[in-house]
């Protein structure tokens, strides 16, 4: 009885993501743990074989195509939410990420919903096919872990799960399978004012502080959470000299104008989708920010709505080297949203049912038992002379029912941004700038 009891409580998952410039993939950390916080990492050993994979081309395109569907549709989405003439910014990684996690828990059509959300539905040329979860767990864990890191362009990855002490069976499957292709970290804990801290704190180490607390509280009936953190901090390959950074004027999206402070370069990345152009401007090493401003004529809304079709990745993957003069504006923003509408929206209704949902390969649970309640995203992200820092956290909560003339692009009005890593062309972020304040 004790334990059905336990399984008809809230049960929370959580997800917390952070990134900018260059990557490296790795386990979490945190400085001291409360005394009530045990690892329980000694009955759970990653697998050195999970992410030393024989990996196939065909299956390599799969999972860009997927990511870049998913992010797309998501960042679209989220535009077009609420009031869209607000700053925006979100991370497909840190989103994609919590879900896959949360996805090693699922069972039957619960699990395909997911897997079509996560991209799984993506029109695929004939030669390819979707991905299995597991090779989705595979592509997905060997990008994390590959994205590249140095002492100028800084990227780390970790994951962590947390269980209420004595409350519920998780499944050692699913606890080894984010082991071995997430390197998540497992921790049993009294769930009270401790782990609160613990949890934070855990947050705040593994985003470089943009994250500083993702949990207001922890509800007497959550049982579980599970957390990812990104942290990203990368210089410019050339940082902007005194000279470069000027006052300007900043045009908003109702027509206002605002005093900013804008920073001007040559870049050697012009681009140009036929509804916008724009440039890629390298950070130090792995990644760089590109930016589009949508044509004289095209709004902003229009213009998201085309970005799928245009082709704009495919010249970021070419790497134009035809020269710009640009114009960045000083900025920071912070954003946050409750993502299961959008979800929906995508696909993943199942997950969502108190009805239907199966999350039995998460726990001993019956069907409808488990399902998620709510999908919270939180980003924040500045830009200035030196370089980009940028967060997100993403928490999945779960409840129990159980030469020539240079070109140039000003950024002076609204425009998309995107922060990608420079090997595959996938954005890690995808934002829009509506207004800039002045600093």
């Amino acid at each position: 009885m004790m334990k059905k009891a336990i399984r008809q409580t809230l049960c929370a998952m959580l997800s917390a993501a952070m990134l900018l410039g260059v990557c490296a993939c790795g386990t979490g950390g945190t400085t001291g743990l409360s005394a009530g916080t045990v690892d329980l990492m000694a009955n759970v050993k990653p697998s050195q074989k999970a992410l030393s994979f024989q990996k196939d081309s065909g299956l390599e395109r799969t999972f860009e195509l997927e990511y870049r569907e998913f992010a797309f549709g998501l960042f679209s989405r989220c535009a077009r939410k609420d009031d869209s003439k607000k700053n925006m910014l979100v991370s497909p990684l840190s989103v994609m990420t919590a879900l896959a996690m949360t996805a090693n828990g699922a069972k039957a059509n619960t699990l395909d919903e997911m897997m079509k959300a996560l991209g799984g539905g993506t029109a695929l040329p004939e030669s390819l096919r979707p991905l299995e979860p597991a090779e989705f767990n595979q592509y997905l864990g060997a990008y994390l872990k590959n994205l590249p890191s140095d002492r100028k362009a800084m990227f780390r990855s970790a994951n962590s799960i947390w269980v209420r002490e004595g409350s519920m069976d998780v499944r050692k499957e699913f606890l080894q399978a984010n082991a071995d292709y997430f390197g998540a970290d497992v921790f049993s804990a009294k769930f009270d004012g401790s782990t609160l801290n613990d949890v934070n704190r855990w947050v705040s180490d593994n985003t470089g502080g943009m994250i500083p607390s993702i949990l207001d509280e922890i509800p007497s009936a959550a049982v579980l959470y599970l957390i990812n953190a990104l942290s990203f901090d990368a210089e410019w390959k050339e940082i902007y000299r005194e000279d470069q950074v000027s006052e300007g004027v900043f045009t908003d999206i109702d027509g206002g104008t605002e005093p900013v402070s804008m920073m001007y370069s040559h870049e050697s990345g012009y681009l140009d989708d036929g509804k916008a152009t724009g440039f890629i401007k390298p950070y130090s090493s792995g990644y760089s920010f590109v930016a589009m401003l949508p044509n004289e004529g095209v709004t902003l809304d229009e213009y998201i709505g085309m970005m799928p079709h245009l082709g704009v990745f495919e010249q970021i993957r070419k790497g134009s080297r035809e020269p710009v003069l640009v114009s960045i504006p000083k900025f920071s923003a912070e954003y946050s949203a409750e993502l299961s509408g959008l979800l929906r929206e995508m696909g993943m209704n199942e997950a969502f049912d108190p009805d239907n949902a199966d999350f039995s390969g998460m726990a001993d649970v019956g069907k409808g038992e488990l399902y998620i309640s709510r999908v919270i995203h939180k980003t924040a992200v500045r830009v200035d002379e030196k370089g980009t820092k940028a967060g997100a956290a993403t928490a999945v909560e779960m409840k129990t029912n159980g030469a020539l003339m240079a070109k140039s692009v000003y950024l002076d009005r609204p425009f998309v941004y995107m922060i990608v890593d420079d090997q595959n062309g996938l954005p890690i972020f995808i934002g829009q700038v509506t207004g800039v304040k002045a600093e």
